[in-house]
């Protein structure tokens, strides 16, 4: 066989040109990936008394914004290394956070377990946000007959919407997010697709789906901008203020909190380790392993070598690769002849479907207005 001359792999980290057909490299064979983390880290994340200074300033924030309340601020909770590392941030530094966990009926055992230890540890509130399951079935159905790449989207957008639905309900100003440069800033734009985009979700929905979405919490534009302008509430990404190292903060957890490990990123959820491990490296050619490996490398937590011996390993044990075969497609009510077709489909664009299109598309003339706005009335 002769070797595929159009095959590049990025000279410091593992993207290639499977994992993005459109990355692209210098001279020096360093592809986009390195520069836009570099862009990404110098303007997002902070280091040493910077970092202790300006940790210290966002919590007395919040604290003070929080005064007189029950809470004073809200938080994702998955059972995940990120927001269980938030939960102690938070702890350290005597915030009083709700914490709340979303569950769409594929939570682990072990992120079960996981969640009432460190409540339990942290002695904080727990409030679980219970999906209507049959209707996030339909929707999850809906989307792998779609064949579009971000089946994750739904999920994605209902933690989205119901976090700041609970932080408007109950007055709540901060959100403490687990986004952060570190270890996750990489992601090719074929791999998903707008979190936000609540048209795509009806328009897929609309043409595949079986019943009607009575409850599922749909976040637009609009409510969006009420809840962060009317209502003044606020994500703030605590990770980016600390020496966020993966394995120092596993060693952490586990200690503190005996938190135990899934062996992959977001594995807490038996769902996104089968699409992970199994649907998108075999229908969509996507190894996520690529993108999470190349942040730690970037951020000097691994070496190249470390994240090419890590991708010689399976993606998916073929133990637990056959139980969760089993167990999703059983959850789902569908037969391995309904499924094998869905994975024969090819992969289609989310923006085959309806989608929110960006404000300045929208609206056209706002770009040049603000332009002039700004130079009326430049930023102190």
């Amino acid at each position: 066989m002769q070797e595929d001359k159009t095959y590049q792999q990025c000279a410091i980290s593992v993207m290639d040109t499977i994992a993005d057909p459109n990355i692209s490299f210098d001279a020096k064979g360093i592809s986009n990936y390195y520069y836009e983390f570099q862009d990404a880290f110098k303007n997002n994340v902070f280091t040493g008394k910077e970092a202790h200074d300006k940790l210290t300033q966002v919590v007395t924030t919040i604290k003070e914004a929080g005064k007189g309340k029950e809470y004073d601020c809200i938080m994702g909770l998955s059972g995940g290394v990120d927001s269980t590392y938030i939960a102690l941030i938070a702890k350290q530094y005597g915030l009083r956070p709700l914490a709340v966990h979303f569950d769409n009926g594929w939570n682990s055992e072990l992120a079960v377990k996981n969640i009432e230890n460190i409540v339990a540890k942290l002695g904080f509130d727990l409030f679980t946000y219970v999906i209507n399951w049959e209707e996030f079935k339909d929707l999850q159905i809906a989307y792998l007959k779609a064949s579009v790449v971000d089946i994750e989207a739904i999920t994605d957008h209902a933690i989205f919407a119901s976090l700041y639905r609970i932080a408007g309900q109950k007055n709540i100003k901060y959100i403490l997010s687990g986004t952060n440069v570190q270890t996750e800033n990489t992601l090719p734009k074929s791999w998903i697709h707008a979190k936000a985009d609540h048209i795509n979700i009806k328009s897929i929905h609309k043409t595949y789906g079986s019943i009607k979405l009575k409850t599922f919490p749909f976040m637009d534009a609009k409510v969006k901008r009420y809840y962060q302008q009317t209502k003044g509430i606020t994500s703030v990404s605590l990770l980016n203020y600390v020496d966020y190292n993966k394995q120092a903060v596993k060693d952490t957890i586990q200690k503190e909190l005996s938190w135990r490990d899934y062996g992959g990123k977001h594995y807490e959820s038996i769902w996104t380790r089968f699409y992970q491990g199994y649907i998108l490296p075999t229908k969509f050619k996507i190894d996520k392993r690529k993108a999470h490996l190349s942040d730690l490398i970037f951020s000097g937590q691994i070496t190249k070598q470390q994240a090419i011996d890590e991708l010689a390993k399976p993606i998916y044990d073929a133990e637990q690769f056959n139980a969760d075969y089993e167990f999703v497609l059983k959850k789902l009510g569908l037969s391995e002849s309904e499924f094998k077709a869905i994975m024969d489909t090819p992969p289609r664009s989310h923006y085959d479907f309806d989608y929110e299109m960006p404000i300045d598309k929208r609206y056209p003339l706002l770009k040049p207005i603000k332009k002039i706005y700004r130079t009326i009335f430049p930023p102190k």
